[in-house]
This record gives C-alpha cells, sequence and structure tokens, in this order.
C-alpha cells in the first residue's frame, strides 16, 4: 500500500525547522550476477521515501518483483519524513528510510534513529558521500552548479566562485528557486563554510541583483534556455536530462567553480536503516540492492545523477564526479535547515 504525502517543499522545511526502469534486475555488493542477497529479504519492508514516487516506483516495483519482499512505501517529502520519524519515535513502522538529501539523514543520525550499517556496505561508496559514523550511505550524487546560457556568455567569463555573483555586472541576469529544498541545502552548507555572516552578506548581495526567481530547478533551466535570464544556480542533472532530449545543440551549458567553492556542493540521495526495525536482513538487502550495479546505472541512466558505488560510470557528458572541486564538507552537517530558513527569509529573499 503507498501513502502519499502531499505539501509545499517551503512548508515541508519550516515543518522540519520547528520540531525509465526496463532492463533494470536486482544485484548485491554491486555483483550483477549474485542475486542471493536480495533474497534473503522476506516478509514486509516498510519504505518512508523521500524521493518521488516518479523517479523510484519503478524500481521498487521491480525489487517487489524479483525479491521475496512486499515493500510499502510511503512518499514525501525528505524533511517531513524525517520529522514524522522523530515523532513517532519507537512506535515509527519505518524499516528504512530514502532520502532526496543528506541533512535529513543526518537529523536522524543526531537523534539516534540510524542502525549502524554493515562495512561491507558502507565501504562501496567513497567516505566523502556517507556517514562518518556509518549510519547512512549514499546512493546517488547530485551536483550543485552555475547553469549559464552559452549562446550569451563564455565560461571564461563567469567568476571563480559562486560568491562573487553579487558584483553588479551580474544584476538582473540570474535566476534561482530559494524555496528549492536543493537550494537551502547549498545555502545550509554555505553557512557551515563560512558562517551565518557571510552567507547572510551572500543572499543579501543576490537579492541586491535583482534576480529572477522560481518555484523550480527546471523553471530556472528553462528561462536560462529562453533566454530571460542568463545564469542560475541549479542541480547539474536538470541540465544533462535536456541536452539528453534536445542534443548538443541545447544552449544552458554546466560550470562547477573550482577551488572547493561552496557553488560545487555535491549532495547526495541516500539511505538508513531505522534504529529498532525487526527487519533488518530484509532492509539490509534492500539497500544494497541500492547499491547494486543495476540499480546505480539507472540512477546514472534515467535521472543523469553521479552513481556513488564503486565500478559504475556516470554518463559520459558529465564532468567526472572526482573531476569536480568540491567543497570538504561532511554531509551530516547539512541537517541545520532552521537557520537556513530564518537567513533566506531575512535576506529578502522569500
Amino acid at each position: 500500500m503507498t501513502r502519499r504525502t502531499p505539501t509545499s517543499r517551503f512548508a515541508v522545511t519550516l515543518l522540519l525547522a520547528t520540531l525509465s526502469l526496463a532492463g533494470i534486475g536486482l544485484g548485491a555488493c554491486g555483483d550483477d550476477d549474485n542475486p542471493a542477497e536480495v533474497q534473503s529479504g522476506s516478509g514486509t519492508l516498510t519504505i518512508y521515501s523521500g524521493r518521488e514516487e516518479e523517479i523510484v516506483g519503478p524500481l521498487f516495483e521491480r525489487y517487489e518483483k524479483e525479491s521475496a519482499t512486499k515493500l510499502q512505501v510511503r512518499y514525501g517529502e525528505s524533511p517531513e519524513l524525517s520529522a514524522t520519524i522523530l515523532e513517532e519515535a519507537d512506535n515509527s513502522p519505518a524499516d528504512v528510510f530514502f532520502s532526496q538529501d543528506a541533512g535529513a539523514l543526518g537529523v536522524l543520525e543526531k537523534a539516534d534513529r540510524l542502525a549502524t550499517l554493515a562495512p561491507a556496505i558502507t565501504k562501496q561508496v567513497d567516505a566523502r558521500f556517507r556517514s562518518q559514523a556509518g549510519r547512512w550511505v549514499g546512493t546517488s550524487g547530485r551536483a550543485r552548479i552555475v547553469a549559464y546560457n552559452k549562446e550569451k556568455l563564455r565560461q571564461s567569463a563567469l567568476p571563480k566562485s559562486i560568491l562573487d555573483f553579487t558584483d553588479r555586472r551580474w544584476k538582473g541576469k540570474i535566476g534561482w528557486a530559494p524555496t528549492n529544498a536543493s537550494f537551502q541545502s547549498f545555502v545550509t552548507a554555505l553557512r557551515k563554510l563560512k558562517g551565518d555572516a557571510a552567507a547572510l552578506a551572500w543572499l543579501k548581495g543576490i537579492v541586491a541583483n535583482e534576480p529572477q526567481t522560481y518555484e523550480k530547478n527546471s523553471a530556472v533551466r528553462d528561462a536560462i534556455a529562453s533566454g530571460e535570464i542568463e545564469l542560475g544556480f541549479i542541480n547539474h542533472y536538470y541540465v544533462a536530462q535536456a541536452r539528453a532530449e534536445e542534443g548538443d545543440d541545447y544552449p544552458v551549458a554546466i560550470y562547477n567553480p573550482p577551488g572547493g567553492d561552496p557553488g560545487s556542493l555535491i549532495n547526495v540521495a541516500g539511505v538508513g536503516i531505522l534504529a529498532g526495525s525487526s527487519n533488518t536482513a530484509a532492509a539490509e538487502a534492500f539497500v544494497r540492492f541500492l547499491l547494486s550495479a543495476k540499480a546505480q546505472r539507472f540512477f546514472a541512466e534515467t535521472t543523469k545523477e553521479y552513481p556513488l558505488a564503486a565500478g559504475v560510470e556516470a554518463e559520459r557528458d558529465l564532468v567526472p564526479l572526482d573531476r569536480i572541486e568540491a567543497p570538504d564538507i561532511d554531509l551530516s552537517d547539512l541537517d541545520d535547515l532552521q537557520r537556513t530558513v530564518e537567513l533566506i527569509e531575512q535576506s529578502g529573499a522569500l
């Protein structure tokens, strides 16, 4: 049985502050030819999924058909679901939390609501993209980028840091989506890296440059493509998906600011097993599946995200993950959204 939890992204953040698959088979530990790990699960597994049903629903359905496990999935926004798990405490029916971003996993990790994963699971993913305490593991990555209209701008004209887009040269040329969860995760990272004062100064500087405000990243991308704006701050896969559909002539390009800049943050979708789950064998089998080669290729090919399990390559037209000069940050620390929302409101962005 599937339950949906409709709500706006910004409402989800406030709630937290106040408290495609055709050919996808099963594998385990990255080995396509060993379904035994998947088959070890049985019975019913309850998943709280911050990833949208439209994206992962077919993946879940295939898992049900090819394993001995029935999935009961509750869909919703990641921050709302993590807040719900905290409210439910020991009475939560959830066995697995599949989050759209690391911050929501960090909330549960710091509340001691996630079990420690087996090293055989976590070691498949680079240490940058998993809990340092072994409580959750990234399943796919998304890079924050500056998307720009390549018919209007040359990459060489773009500043070396996202912090420099407060320069008046960019007045009226920027688009952003300040209510979007991924943007708020970026601002949280900016706070952790540079401090609250610097984050607020940057937000105010962008507001002073009179940016066009949109509800979604895809709307920012489309406005760049149409020439309404020249550049925007979004996730890489929005451009990659459009480029796959439109071809090499698509006018929007990707820029990754260098030198560990906050504008090149790599966040992850990730998964953890709830502490106290009585169904750990099935939960562990499901986590292993998400890191299997075929599931990782699904994320790479269908959503254009970066696969994180060792041995699976990203789409060829993406900048390789190891060539992005991302900032050094513990992704679990992206849990503190309350102050982020306060700063965004204080800046006048909302």
